[in-house]
């Protein structure tokens, strides 16, 4: 990382230094191609910090020039307010993953940053810099949402502009995840789910696979209700979106279906005090109603009715949005599907749900 003390220069001359820079490091590449070829991470860092030191000289940026320890970003700072990141491959192009799109080490006061881009493989290696927002194409996921990086990057084809979101309103973000998942949803194609759902900036997906025979008996329940909640086409028989979320827990279930129709039918009420038997994934919402209410409240569930806080008539209005879209799809006749789910929710009276 490298820090300034001086009053910020221009976006010009700073400009200007990133230019010298990609002109020295690439003079040095080719009368040193084989000590190149062998840098990357850190001892890059020192190559770039190095280069720009001799580069600052004349300049507003000179003595100022100091390569910060720790993981913060950007890997480069001058003037307390411009920044250099710098990433490299092995291979010959100019593509990569990039650094974490929450920016949580991000270096106080730096506002304008550029990437210091080295292709350490194939013949000539090559330094190139850029403005960092125009280099990055899209997310990635690995244990959190990363960028991913193309200096050949055309203008208008950033991640930015095909979200319609500039990177500086971004990652001023409290959760900048939310928005990405978002439009990553947008794009899905039938049969496809994001294995990541973008709920929350500090989200997990696990890193180990279990088959559903090996998943205690509580942690079962909390799936099948949070599938009943989120994903009612399953009251229709289809598992498909389901199996992919469970998929991106760390669990392989491969008698899926099992989960909410073994059992056979189930006894439900009516508002009239009949009793109809009905598919036995209905059960599966009676038998894990403490669980499927704790998931419907929560304000970033994928259901139905959003909210910024959930009081009794939201909720009630969630659980009606939620039976409608159950009702659709089930194997049941419409109407005798909700009069059941309204009875099993409110009661024959039709009264407020008794645990709110």
């Amino acid at each position: 990382m490298i820090v300034s003390v001086n009053p910020k220069p221009t976006m010009l001359e700073f400009v200007s230094l990133m230019k010298h820079t990609d002109d020295l490091l690439n003079h040095d590449a080719l009368q040193r191609p084989k000590y190149y070829a062998n840098r990357g991470g850190s001892p890059l860092e020192d190559d770039v910090t190095a280069a720009l030191t001799e580069c600052a000289k004349g300049t507003p940026f000179e003595n100022t020039i100091e390569k910060v320890s720790g993981q913060k970003f950007p890997d480069i700072v001058a003037a307390k307010f411009y920044g250099v990141e710098v990433k490299s491959t092995k291979e010959n192009h100019w593509t990569s993953t990039g650094s974490s799109i929450l920016e949580s080490s991000r270096i106080a006061d730096v506002e304008r940053i550029f990437m210091t881009f080295g292709k350490l493989g194939g013949n000539p290696i090559e330094f190139m810099s850029r403005p960092y927002e125009e280099c990055l194409y899209g997310i990635a996921v690995t244990h959190m949402p990363r960028y991913l990086i193309d200096m050949r990057l055309k203008q208008g084809e950033t991640i930015f502009d095909k979200m319609g979101l500039p990177y500086d309103k971004l990652r001023l973000m409290d959760n900048p995840v939310a928005p990405v998942a978002k439009y990553y949803r947008s794009q899905l194609k039938p049969g496809e789910s994001l294995w990541w759902t973008g709920n929350s900036a500090d989200e997990t997906v696990s890193a180990t696979i279990r088959l559903w025979s090996t998943v205690p008996i509580e942690e079962k329940r909390r799936y099948t209700a949070y599938g009943c909640v989120n994903f009612p086409e399953i009251f229709g028989g289809n598992y498909d979106r389901y199996a992919l979320w469970l998929t991106s827990q760390g669990v392989v279930d491969p008698h899926i279906r099992d989960q909410f129709s073994a059992g056979g039918q189930e006894p439900m009420l009516l508002s009239d005090g009949s009793i109809i038997n009905f598919p036995g994934v209905y059960r599966r919402v009676k038998n894990n109603i403490d669980f499927f209410i704790k998931i419907m409240c929560q304000e970033n569930t994928q259901a139905f009715v959003e909210c910024s806080t959930l009081d009794a008539y939201t909720l009630n209005k969630r659980l009606m949005a939620w039976a409608d879209s159950v009702s659709r799809v089930s194997k049941m006749d419409y109407a005798i599907s909700m009069d059941a789910l309204k009875t099993m929710f409110w009661g024959k009276n039709g009264g407020n749900f008794p645990n709110l």
